[in-house]
């Protein structure tokens, strides 16, 4: 896997990944444009581990229609200002969903699939918690237009 990043003005970049996808990063606190990158590896973390809770749940045949993953994160206070504690809190949304289906989905990402978080739990304190919401259905008799 290789990417660039390359410089555009103040404290202002743009990464290239490999595949050709393109992100901006900011390094600025006050007026920022784009996330930082530790923003992006907070985001990093949760994209991986919300794509492997989507899968393992449709391929367990789950209703899901939504799956949103709340992120939050401590870091040291002194430099380098890395994260010592990270938590994933998924939030669930389909029909008839199996609770057991979804905790099952978020402890095989925590400990087999993603990649970001495992990474990161070699030297962070990473936890995942989970919440299953039942999908609002259209009262029987009801047209959608």
């Amino acid at each position: 896997m290789q990417a660039k990043v390359k410089w555009l003005d103040n404290n202002t970049f743009i990464g290239r990944s490999g595949s050709g996808h393109a992100v901006v990063f900011d390094g600025n606190k006050d007026g920022s444009i784009a996330a930082s990158p530790m923003e992006m590896v907070l985001m990093a973390a949760g994209a991986c581990s919300s794509v492997d809770v989507v899968s393992i749940l449709q391929k367990a045949r789950q209703q899901v229609q939504d799956c949103e993953v709340e992120l939050s994160a401590e870091r040291a206070d002194t430099v380098p200002r890395v994260f010592t504690k990270l938590h994933l809190h998924f939030v669930v949304t389909g029909t008839n969903l199996s609770e057991k289906q979804v905790e099952r989905a978020v402890q095989l990402s925590a400990d087999k699939y993603c990649s970001v978080s495992i990474m990161l739990s070699g030297s962070v304190a990473v936890s995942h918690s989970f919440s299953v919401i039942e999908a609002a259905t259209a009262p029987s008799g009801s047209q959608q237009q």
